[in-house]
Parts: C-alpha cells; structure tokens; sequence
C-alpha cells in the first residue's frame, strides 16, 4: 500500500520549506511539554530496556528526548526533507532516523525485524493520514510492539478544530505558522470519538489505559498562552 501523491507531495513541500529548527512547525513544541509529559502515560506500562519508535518523527524534536530514556531510538517519517533535517539536527547520532510509508508494510516489516519488539511514541499522525491508510498504520504499530512492547497514541479530538479555527481567525489573520500548514494542503484531519481505540483492537492490541490529555503546540496567543489541542491518549500492547 501506499499513501496518495497528494499526501506525500504536500509533507515533502512542509519540509522542504522549513528551516529545520525546533519550534518552526505549528505542532513543534519543546519536549518538556510534549514527550516528556507524555511519557508520564507509557512508563507504567513499558519495558525501559526495548526500543523505541517514534513514528512521525519530522524534524526529530521528540526523537532526540525519547533517546534519553531509550536505547536504541529510531525516529521515522515520510518526507525525505523531515529526515534530512532529523539527522543535522542530531550530530552527536543520539537516535537514528529513517524514511519510510508506515502504510507499507514491506517497508515496515524491515523495520520491525531489525528493532524486534519495541515501544512506540506516536503523536498526532493518525488524524493527519488518510482514512483509508489508517488500519495499515495500525498494523504497523501493532507489528512493532510485537509481544513485550508498548505503543503510546496521542491524537487531538473533535474540539481540537475549533481551537484552531478561533487561533486563525485571530486579529491579524492565521499566523506564518498556520499560513505554512494551509499553503502545504496540510488539512486538519479528524479521527473520530472510538475510532483509535477501534484501530488498535482491529489490528491486535489491546488498549490497557487512556484518558484525556492536551497537545500543546509552539504556537502562543497574543497574550502570551500557550496554544493546545484538545486530545486523548491510549496505550496499547499485547496482555
């Protein structure tokens, strides 16, 4: 399988045009309020000593803290541009990075037998990928935490639209942040209440905790707050 042409082309044109530097994208906020706040989910669950995957990694911003707390970490996305920027951005090579479809699962499954099982880090992907490759997706993560690893999902809700809907349409307009993810075709997906849950069940796991959570963004309010979303978290892994 393989994700649309326009998918594909609209993620390449993003980072092509991105600078690389953390903060730059919308969604790129600093690690101590993203993966290490989120990780507060996963630690009970997961095995320390597996890998980890981030999936969706982009410019490699999360990636870079997860290897702090794992060995080895392999972040992983599908622009080409995204990657490249991954690894400048990581001269030491704390984490490795790599191109690939999560949708494809030749691509993937070489992946999986290099890692074996392994803990996953995904933060808002789904809701951005196209219905019809979201299963596949899901199998992937599946695929990855095998039998001992542990996948933590992190995806905004239904309100998390009209959060940004009431950010662009702030005085002066969407900010150079919110212009570059319209420019791009980058549309605001939205995966529906249950359908996560579904996903993961559908493709073997088993959902052992969620509630309810907050992606903060980089992007900040005129007065000084910080923007977040609206989402819910989910681990999942094999009983």
């Amino acid at each position: 399988m393989t994700v649309s042409d326009r998918y594909r082309t609209s993620w390449e044109g993003f980072w092509e045009q991105d600078s690389g530097e953390q903060g730059e994208p919308f969604w790129d906020a600093d690690p101590a309020l993203t993966a290490r706040r989120d990780l507060a989910y996963l630690t009970p669950y997961a095995d320390p000593s597996l890998p980890v995957a981030d999936l969706g990694c982009g410019n490699g911003t999360q990636t870079r803290f997860l290897a702090t707390r794992f060995t080895p970490a392999v972040g992983v996305d599908l622009s080409a541009a995204a990657i490249a920027h991954a690894r400048r951005a990581d001269p030491s090579g704390a984490a490795t990075y790599e191109q690939l479809n999560l949708a494809d699962p030749v691509q993937t499954g070489a992946l999986c037998e290099r890692l074996g099982d392994t803990n996953v880090y995904m933060r808002a992907v789904l809701h951005q990928s196209d219905p019809e490759d979201r299963p596949a997706v899901a199998a992937t993560v599946a695929r990855l935490v095998g039998a001992r690893g542990r996948a933590l999902i992190l995806e905004p809700t239904g309100q998390a639209k009209a959060v940004i809907a009431a950010v662009a349409a702030q005085p002066g307009g969407p900010s150079p942040k919110l212009r570059r993810v319209k420019e791009n075709d980058l549309r605001p997906g939205e995966v529906a209440e249950g359908e996560v849950a579904s996903l993961l069940r559908a493709s073997g796991l088993t959902v052992l905790g969620e509630g309810a959570t907050a992606l903060a963004m980089s992007e900040m309010r005129p007065d000084g707050s910080r923007v977040e979303l609206p989402a819910r978290w989910f681990v999942a892994g094999r009983p």
